[in-house]
């Protein structure tokens, strides 16, 4: 399990000075890790949370338990793509916050089995209490809603299309870097600052409100004078009036850090967990990327390699599968170390991996496996004082403009690993023609 402290930077820098926070929960083991952002929401440090799945359980407030269980048990089987609830979580002071907590499965077993799930939490009490306030008295409301960090409104739109925001608090300031008098009649400065990409959706998203009478919620980015692009969420409850036009009340936050968090998650699920190099699904996409730059290039080639370490059902069975994952761990190290930065290496199964060496020919990637193989060759895996050598074979093929698919040139390359098993192992076989082997 991958400790929490050594997610990306991009995830702490996402998410530094916000009341978020993220949580590494292996399924398997039933612990769950926090940062120091997750424990600081709570009153705790790190250190002082017990990785425990049942003590992240008995915080919860009873009220929720159930509730908290099933969406988790739903996201594990399956039966919904991510995981999202609004729950009571107790704090060091034994006082209760609410927080909205959202994750995702990103690594599963061969038969389905959630293994590691990746999330984060943030504290939303604040928003919570705001809306029970607002409730007890209207004389209260002008003066919490310029307190809340977003935009609270009411947005009119008429049959015809037309729309203005009759009441917009002071954080339209900040939100979209305009005054409440700016949108009382039109809102037309606002979808001025809409992102041009995402203009047409946030339009349609309010379209479908309208027709439906069903929340309004869009997540999109706006273009702003002084902060420049940033993330805005809109959630607003829609009301039909007597002359036909549509009243939604609602707010407007700031979802940058979240939709930043969000794109490092994902960029989590690109990764394989043991090796840090790209996960088979990920290293597919970069071939596709890959063959379509090559067709663009006018007669530009690059190479595709397979490699496979030799023997290591051996391994496993002579030293253990912690002994062999350990020695996948450090050829994937290797690996990293020898490709270059516009060059993409990959573990695609147990002990199966792909390279793809990018404007690089076929006779040029020779000199780079034969560089590895030797690499291999004078590095063993110490394993609790036992050197454990192992070798590698690979099959090489080229990627060119001729090629109708990725699995055209990747079948080739299989199909030369093959022949370097079938030939002895620990050699290069470059497919073509006139196939050349190359060994120690």
């Amino acid at each position: 399990m991958v400790d929490i402290h050594d997610l990306p930077d991009l995830v702490s820098l996402a998410l530094e000075g916000t009341k978020t926070g993220i949580w590494d929960r292996d399924v398997a083991a039933n612990q769950i890790r926090y940062s120091s952002g997750w424990a600081e929401i709570i009153g705790f440090t790190p250190d002082e949370l017990s990785p425990r799945l049942e003590d992240a359980v008995a915080r919860i407030h009873p009220d929720d338990v159930n509730y908290v269980k099933t969406e988790m048990e739903r996201h594990l089987t399956g039966q919904i793509r991510f995981y999202e609830v609004e729950h009571r979580i107790r704090c060091k002071d034994e006082t209760y916050k609410w927080v909205l907590s959202r994750g995702r499965v990103v690594r599963r077993d061969e038969n389905g089995k959630p293994l590691r799930m990746v999330g984060t939490t943030a504290d939303i009490t604040s928003l919570r209490e705001l809306s029970a306030q607002l409730e007890h008295t209207a004389s209260l409301m002008t003066n919490l809603i310029n307190q809340v960090p977003g935009l609270v409104f009411q947005y009119r739109e008429t049959p015809d299309g037309a729309g203005c925001f009759p009441y917009a608090s002071a954080m339209i300031n900040d939100i979209f870097e305009l005054a409440p008098q700016d949108v009382a009649t039109s809102a037309a400065a606002v979808l001025d600052r809409i992102h041009p990409d995402d203009r047409r959706y946030y339009q349609q998203s309010i379209e479908a409100s309208a027709a439906s009478l069903t929340p309004w919620h869009a997540e999109y980015r706006v273009n702003l004078p002084l902060q420049g692009t940033r993330w805005r969420q809109t959630d607003a409850q829609p009301l039909r009036q007597p002359d036909g036009a549509v009243l939604w009340h609602g707010l407007v936050v700031d979802a940058t850090n979240r939709k930043n968090a969000e794109t490092a998650l994902k960029e989590l699920a690109r990764i394989d967990d043991l090796t840090g190099l790209a996960n088979r699904r990920y290293f597919m996409q970069k071939m596709d990327m890959e063959l379509s730059r090559v067709q663009r290039g006018g007669g530009q080639q690059s190479t595709v390699m397979m490699l496979d370490l030799d023997n290591f059902k051996a391994i496993n069975d002579t030293h253990g599968h912690g002994a062999g994952d350990l020695v996948v761990k450090h050829f994937g190290n290797l690996l990293r170390e020898q490709i270059r930065r516009y060059d993409v290496a990959g573990r695609l199964g147990g002990d199966e991996f792909g390279v793809i060496l990018s404007g690089t020919t076929v006779q040029d990637s020779r000199i780079f496996a034969e560089r590895l193989r030797r690499k291999i060759a004078d590095a063993p895996v110490n394993v609790n004082g036992t050197a454990i050598s192992f070798t590698i074979s690979i099959g090489m093929s080229n990627m060119d403009a001729g090629d109708t698919d990725t699995e055209t040139s990747l079948t080739r390359a299989d199909e030369a690993l093959y022949r370097a098993k079938r030939l002895g192992r620990n050699r290069i076989v470059a497919a073509g023609t006139a196939d050349v082997v190359m060994t120690g």
